[in-house]
């Protein structure tokens, strides 16, 4: 019985392919970590917090890959890491986790979904030609991030927001870049010790900003609802999902024979969560705000 039970699983998952599951995966979990984000930051500071989640998450990574014996970067190698780094996990997810205490976790996650404009815009700039099909997904995307943002365009104008949404919309920008700059420079060595490098980097920069400004608090003072928050950022978050999302993003993998389906399923997508909406304001605004920015970015990834 378990092995029936173990080979039809298996079928299902070769039928549907795994890039497009750890796609999926990616598009539910990663919004969710918006909403662990905001929990944590109500009684903690958003800075530490990110401190914390990096270092744990890059401990793991780095622990892993040390029992497997895994070779270290060398030379210029270190330099890439360095610079991913400062780009995904100080400014990025530092930015995006100190926005999101100034708005709500639903505009934070559908600001974030923007990104692929920023690609687009950078490689604009530096001559890169992008593909028809590329910006055809994106305008999609876009027409369905526009639709959600209805009821939160007026968020803009309101003075107590608009802090978070300048630094959710900066960390967007050096995520664009940090996408760029992974696929030019960090194909040569293995991509997760080196997301581990990153996170651990990352969080002794963050822990020396937050020390030196003096905003720390006792760890003694974190309450355990901030510390569930943490765990499950740096399960679901930092480990889980970011090897989904590496995994999608693998250019040897089946996804991208998919992607022309996800981008025509966006607009019937876009339809059933406005209805949705109407009737349930406020639901799964994460989820399809993620969900828009994993595809349009996957497709100006794979094509630009």
């Amino acid at each position: 019985m378990r092995a029936r039970i173990q080979a039809a699983f298996s079928g299902k998952v070769e039928a549907i392919g795994l890039p497009v599951l750890a796609l999926c995966w990616v598009s539910f979990f990663w919004g969710t970590t918006w909403l662990a984000s905001k929990e944590g930051v109500k009684h903690m500071p958003a800075l530490q917090l990110a401190t914390i989640r990096q270092f744990l998450g890059g401990i793991l990574y780095v622990g892993y890959f040390l029992l497997k014996k895994e070779p270290w970067p060398k030379g210029k190698q270190w330099k890439t890491i360095l610079i991913l780094a400062v780009l995904n996990f100080v400014c990025s997810n530092g930015l995006s986790t100190w926005g999101v205490k100034y708005i709500s976790s639903g505009l934070g996650a559908i600001i974030g979904a923007i990104f692929p404009i920023w690609i687009v815009v950078i490689c604009f700039f530096k001559g890169v030609r992008i593909a028809k099909l590329a910006v055809t997904g994106l305008l999609i995307c876009f027409g369905g991030i526009c639709i959600i943002f209805m009821d939160h365009l007026g968020d803009f104008l309101r003075p107590d927001f608009q802090f978070g949404i300048f630094l959710s919309v900066a960390s967007t920008i050096t995520w664009a870049f940090g996408i760029l700059h992974t696929k030019k420079k960090a194909a040569s060595f293995n991509p997760y010790f080196s997301l581990g490098l990153q996170m651990v980097i990352s969080s002794f920069i963050l822990f020396g900003v937050t020390e030196v400004s003096g905003i720390n608090i006792p760890y003694s003072e974190i309450p355990l609802t901030s510390w569930w928050a943490i765990a499950y950022l740096v399960v679901i978050g930092s480990i889980l999902t970011f090897i989904a999302f590496i995994y999608s993003l693998a250019p040897s993998n089946r996804s991208q024979q998919y992607l022309c389906v996800y981008q025509s399923g966006c607009g019937y997508c876009t339809q059933f969560f406005y209805f949705w909406r109407t009737a349930y304001p406020g639901h799964f605004d994460w989820c399809y705000g993620d969900l828009n920015r994993i595809v349009s970015g996957q497709q100006i990834h794979s094509e630009s």
